[in-house]
């Protein structure tokens, strides 16, 4: 974020080694190196982003298929939290978010890339022949929307996608905010 902290999550359990489904936590790693859980009992944290002004944290929640929203104290510490937006049939993965206060989240399963507003309403689909694992926006103006792409079957043919990964790039109609 803006103070140098960064937040960090701990899925919970090893999706890839077929563990059970386990909620998992969000920590707070300060400037001096310290670490503390701030949140737990999210649906398979991914994802996260801080607000430009600091005050709100959003957390993809993939088990959950939502956006999750903190608010932020001085100290790092997250209070009030509520769903941000509900995504229906949406798995998000990584995100970003927009000088207009949207958020985009990439999507594996859906093999897409989605640009929401608070609340959950679409505001741009980026339907895509692979699955989307991360995006970010960038670029001189910040106006470049870059997805990390790869080939998905399902869990079980993850090791047979090797080497089919891509970063593919899309104008995008707002600039880059926020911290990731």
């Amino acid at each position: 974020d803006g103070r140098g902290n960064a937040y960090v999550n701990g899925g919970g359990f090893n999706l890839m080694a077929g563990e059970k489904f386990a909620p998992g936590i969000v920590a707070l790693v300060t400037p001096d190196g310290s670490a503390r859980q701030v949140a737990d009992g999210i649906a398979f944290p991914n994802g996260m982003a801080v607000t430009p002004d600091n005050a709100t944290l959003i957390v993809a929640e993939s088990y959950g298929k939502r956006l999750t929203a903190f608010d932020i104290a001085a100290d790092g510490s997250l209070s009030n939290r509520r769903v941000w937006a509900d995504l229906g049939d949406g798995v998000p993965d990584g995100i970003c978010l927009d000088a207009e206060g949207a958020v985009w989240y990439a999507d594996v399963p859906n093999k897409r890339c989605v640009r929401v507003r608070a609340g959950g309403d679409v505001l741009q689909t980026i339907d895509l022949d692979l699955g989307c694992f991360a995006c970010t926006l960038g670029g001189v103006d910040g106006k470049t929307l870059f997805m990390v792409v790869r080939e998905w079957r399902g869990l079980e043919s993850t090791a047979d996608a090797a080497r089919t990964g891509e970063v593919r790039t899309l104008r995008a109609p707002a600039a880059d905010a926020g911290w990731p």
